[in-house]
């Protein structure tokens, strides 16, 4: 019915071939690429009957998302079928809850690393006949070459096949173009594991010591508070480990790092695709300058230049109301401003220190890290913006006031083999 009421009928080449000749609407095919022409194409066809065709459900990572955004849902009627992943999780016995689906249309497969874990079976929607070996290559890199992979092509067409194999040694030459892999994940044997949550091992990135490390990474991406959709500033990016666990927590988290050396930058931008992150924005600045037309964050994380005239009150300006700011330092002269910045703003200032059991002679003993300051705050709302300073921590409670009296005293630090810098994560 919605194809004979239709005074213009849109779709690629393969759908609107499947057209009946009994439908007399004009037939237009989609111009590449795609996106940055819906609006131009809905506008020329104002007032008409217009009909868009798609391949299984429209909106499940389909055009309906892009038309929605164009023209509103209540000028879009929906006529949805079942997925490629519907008929992929019937054709294989896989429980849809209990997948994961990772687009690769028109997104780099680099993003494919951050679902990878030891058991997990996972949906690859294919950008294209060569998506499968694109894939298998990536498991191989990423220690899971023994995992399973199985490509389903033409799916619900009378074209239907599948082929299957192991990642290690894939060898199927490419096939349809309209596909969806399969991979049950299995992790090679001594393959570094990467966990779920913040906290990754330090092995996992590249770096040249300016990391924040393992725990204290774990207590800050807590104390950050990621949730999904929110967007990270990370100032001093060093190796980019804030924002790139920050973007892993949730598939639509996003980020920028600041970061002002050059080399520094690009090897965040290789530990980012390397953990499945592609899609971390990195700019190579010096902050506060760097940061001017950033989009507002949600929440910032400053690891580096602390000392940096005016970084601190552009960051939490730039905040919205609820939003966090996180710092951390190892430095007497950093640890000094936090102090001060809790004295203005509020929040809670906490002290983090590791030790490391190492060998002693025969014996084993503590080797204690360098300690790290860290400053933690939400930014109140303008009704409390008053009442919020010096008073309120990150959950709202009260908090002892800081006087003169009761301001932290920063004890001096003890230097264990690396020099201190100030550019990048600038955290032990």
């Amino acid at each position: 019915m919605a194809l004979r009421e239709a005074e213009a009928v849109i779709g690629g080449g393969r759908q609107l071939r499947l057209v009946p000749a009994e439908c007399a609407a004009e037939r237009i095919a989609w111009p590449t690429p795609l996106r940055p022409a819906v609006r131009g194409l809905l506008r020329a066809h104002a007032g008409r009957r217009v009909c868009v065709l798609a391949s299984g459900d429209p909106m499940f990572y389909g055009i309906g998302r892009a038309l929605a955004e164009e023209l509103g849902p209540e000028r879009l009627r929906v006529l949805p079928h079942p997925s490629s992943v519907s008929y992929a999780a019937a054709r294989l016995g896989w429980p849809l809850e209990d997948l994961e689906t990772v687009t690769l249309v028109g997104r780099p497969a680099a993003r494919l690393a951050a679902a990878l874990h030891d058991g997990r079976r996972l949906l690859v929607l294919s950008a294209g006949a060569g998506t499968p070996a694109e894939v298998a290559a990536l498991l191989r890199e990423r220690g899971f070459g023994p995992s399973r992979m199985r490509v389903l092509e033409q799916l619900g067409s009378r074209r239907e096949r599948s082929v299957e194999g192991v990642a290690e040694d894939w060898a199927h030459p490419p096939g349809d173009a309209l596909n969806v892999v399969a991979v049950e994940c299995r992790r090679a044997e001594g393959a570094l594991r990467l966990g779920g949550v913040p906290g990754l091992p330090d092995e996992a990135y590249e770096h040249d010591g300016q990391l924040t490390k393992r725990h204290v990474r774990a207590a800050t991406l807590a104390a950050l508070a990621p949730a999904p959709g929110e967007l990270l500033w990370d100032v001093g990016g060093g190796s980019g480990s804030i924002a790139i666990e920050w973007m892993r927590s949730h598939r639509s988290c996003r980020a920028v790092t600041v970061e002002r050396d050059p080399v520094r930058a690009e090897r965040i931008g290789r530990n980012a695709r390397t953990l499945g992150v592609p899609g971390l924005r990195v700019v190579t600045g010096r902050a506060p300058e760097a940061l001017a037309g950033l989009p507002a964050p949600d929440a910032v994380f400053i690891g580096g230049g602390l000392t940096s005239p005016g970084l601190l009150d552009a960051c939490w300006e730039a905040l919205p109301a609820g939003g966090r700011l996180v710092a951390n330092t190892v430095t007497l002269e950093s640890e000094a401003l936090l102090a001060d910045c809790r004295r203005r703003y509020g929040g809670e200032l906490v002290r983090l220190a590791v030790a490391h059991a190492v060998p002693v002679g025969g014996f084993t003993g503590w080797r204690q890290a360098m300690p790290v300051t860290q400053w933690a705050a939400v930014k109140p709302d303008a009704a409390g913006a008053a009442e919020a300073t010096g008073t309120a921590g990150t959950t709202g409670m009260p908090q002892t006031p800081v006087t003169p009296e009761t301001a932290v005293t920063p004890e001096a630090p003890v230097e264990h083999g690396r020099a201190v810098k100030q550019t990048g994560d600038d955290t032990a």
